[in-house]
């Protein structure tokens, strides 16, 4: 298939945008000091980035109701964040969703470690009182949280994240060897949904279909 040509020694794919979020995963691999189909660790990675992972439980000021909120019906609401204000030491705090499990928690901390590696500027959350007009004027109501959002920036981050840790030349590779979604994920320590989401972008969905249907015949 022609966009499968390796491409100065690189096997990348297909599309000029994926190959450029490849480019920068291998940099962020490189750096990491893992290549080939090595899993890549973001726990490890984080420290260069000046990200300290902060766990949950040790947040303070939640209460039992809030906690439990959080991590019971708005649990699929939030994955993690880090602090857009950095230590007077220059790291950043990191938390992550305990509910989600080690897999999905790899991809957040990798997108937070894309951003730095990324240059991006954090999103911020904001309290915006409204001053509504009323016998007292000075006084202020109906308060509203704000938020910086940069699409760009969020898509580039989980997009050379997600590369990092799947990369696409590997990934091709078990395709072809006839590896299910789950052992690519497994292989990798990461979610399947992580792992076929990396079929698709890739333009490998269809070898991969064609390679589920083959191994089918065979049982």
């Amino acid at each position: 298939m022609s966009y499968n040509q390796p491409v100065r020694n690189l096997l990348l794919p297909p599309t000029e945008k994926r190959k450029e979020f490849e480019l920068r995963a291998l940099g962020l691999r490189d750096f990491a000091g893992v290549n080939g189909d090595q899993p890549l660790d973001p726990f490890a990675l984080a420290q260069f980035a000046r990200l300290m992972v902060v766990d949950f439980a040790a947040v303070e000021g939640l209460s039992p109701e809030s906690r439990a909120h959080l991590l019971g019906a708005a649990a699929d609401q939030w994955s993690g964040g880090a602090c857009s204000q950095p230590l007077p030491n220059g790291w950043r705090l990191v938390i992550l969703n305990p509910a989600h499990g080690p897999q999905r928690n790899r991809a957040t901390l990798m997108e937070e470690v894309a951003h730095i590696f990324l240059g991006h500027h954090a999103n911020r959350l904001a309290v915006i009182t409204d001053q509504r007009s009323s016998k007292s004027a000075s006084k202020s109501s109906g308060r509203m949280l704000a938020r910086d959002y940069n699409q760009a920036d969020e898509e580039a981050a989980y997009a050379v994240g997600a590369a990092a840790l799947v990369p696409y030349a590997a990934l091709r590779g078990l395709v072809h060897k006839g590896r299910t979604a789950q052992e690519i994920a497994r292989h990798f320590r990461v979610s399947r949904q992580l792992a076929e989401y990396r079929l698709k972008v890739t333009h490998l969905w269809a070898d991969y279909r064609r390679a589920s249907a083959a191994r089918t015949e065979h049982v």
